[in-house]
């Protein structure tokens, strides 16, 4: 079991109609406030009215239009320069992971003399963020209860996990009602998205009975709860089961100890959203059974029956190639089952540019440290096989 040093200093305030304690949250970090949102759904879903009328005591700015995948050079930058100019005390992420990875790149960068895009990139690290409070309106990212974002640069195809110990929100408002008008295609994907967190830190060389154990309850009530809400959107239980799922998946807890993962899954699927601007779950989805079958070996095959068997309760007395294989079959069943698109060409991604990804994806990601090393030749073969 590996040394760790953990904390997660962010406030959860979880259950229906939680929101109404938002002006007595908001409070203690000064008047001023820059509320960001994406493209307007949560003015169809009237939380924009509610939170415009709980915020009527302070001073509010607003940065609108947060992009899905979201973009340094429009929302970051303009986010940094409405901090600066009118002196904003706390920023009020109000939307999904996108909008509160976009705040917490602002957050840091409005505390920062230099461009923000030297901290997205390591160049420099932050000494000071601003204070953020979110509430969350979609289940999936997990950045509601992290210190991480991702923050796209489409002039160099760039697509970076930016983390930084100053960016844990300092409460996440979470009300589970606020994700019934989530559409099926996002339903499904803020599932993949959080599966493939689960994953990223399960299949390592290095674990733990608990922490095997979480992993396998995330990812049978991410697929039950999934179904579910895809059937019923307003069934509060799942969707409220979803939410605390994908809350967990992202911010450590689950693999405390454990060896690192290299998170290949997700570094090979920021090259694909950063060149075709694709749906993150989506992009997951497609590419985890290619890079599982891509590292089934001797030396993994442990790791894949034990996660067939406790997940998919696969007989446990057949080969262990077969169980191996159909908990493969398994994963690629329940993506495809729930309405993703299971092939790259299917989200607009053919042959043209995979070598330049690749490329890019073996120089900027580091997988040669990955759990199962990967090199170009490799991530290419598996953006291949995707197809």
């Amino acid at each position: 079991m590996r040394n760790f040093d953990y904390q997660t200093p962010t406030r959860l305030v979880f259950g229906e109609g939680v929101v109404e304690k938002l002006p007595k949250i908001m409070q203690p970090f000064g008047k001023k406030i820059l509320l960001t949102y994406g493209g307007g759904s949560i003015k169809k879903i009237g939380l924009y009215d509610k939170v415009k009328e709980l915020l009527k005591g302070f001073e509010v700015f607003e940065l609108s239009g947060i992009e899905p995948n979201p973009k340094y050079s429009t929302s970051v930058v303009e986010g940094v320069k409405i901090c600066k100019d009118k002196g904003i005390d706390v920023i009020l992420a109000v939307g999904g992971g996108s909008v509160l990875d976009c705040s917490k790149a602002i957050a840091a960068g409005a505390k920062y003399e230099g461009e923000t895009w030297d901290l997205i990139s390591y160049k420099a690290f932050a000494k000071d963020a601003l204070p953020i409070v979110d509430i969350l309106t979609l289940a999936a990212t997990g950045s509601e209860y992290d210190c991480g974002g991702v923050i796209s640069r489409t002039e160099t195809n760039d697509k970076i996990g930016y983390m930084d110990p100053h960016l844990f929100p300092v409460c996440s408002i979470l009300d589970p009602r606020y994700t019934f008008s989530v559409s099926k295609k996002q339903t499904a994907a803020g599932c993949a998205d959080a599966m493939n967190h689960v994953m990223e830190q399960y299949f390592v060389e290095d674990t733990t009975i608990l922490n095997d154990g979480f992993c396998e309850a995330e990812f049978k009530s991410l697929m039950y709860n999934t179904k579910i809400a895809l059937e019923n959107p307003e069934d509060y239980r799942a969707r409220a089961e979803l939410m605390l799922d994908c809350t967990y998946g992202c911010n450590g807890i689950l693999s405390l100890g454990n060896s690192e993962s290299g998170w290949p899954c997700h570094a090979i699927e920021h090259a694909l959203s950063a060149y075709y601007d694709i749906t993150h779950g989506e992009g997951l989805a497609i590419i985890t059974p290619r890079w599982m079958k891509h590292i089934l070996s001797e030396r993994t095959m442990d790791r894949f029956v034990k996660y067939g068997v406790n997940v998919f309760g696969i007989d446990a007395t057949l080969e262990k190639q077969e169980i191996a294989e159909k908990a493969i079959e398994e994963t690629y069943k329940f993506f495809e089952s729930i309405g993703i698109p299971m092939h790259l060409r299917d989200v607009g991604i053919d042959e043209s540019r995979v070598a330049e990804m690749a490329h890019h994806i073996a120089v900027n990601e580091g997988l040669e440290n990955a759990y199962v090393p990967l090199d170009e030749a490799a991530i290419a073969k598996i953006i291949m096989d995707s197809l």
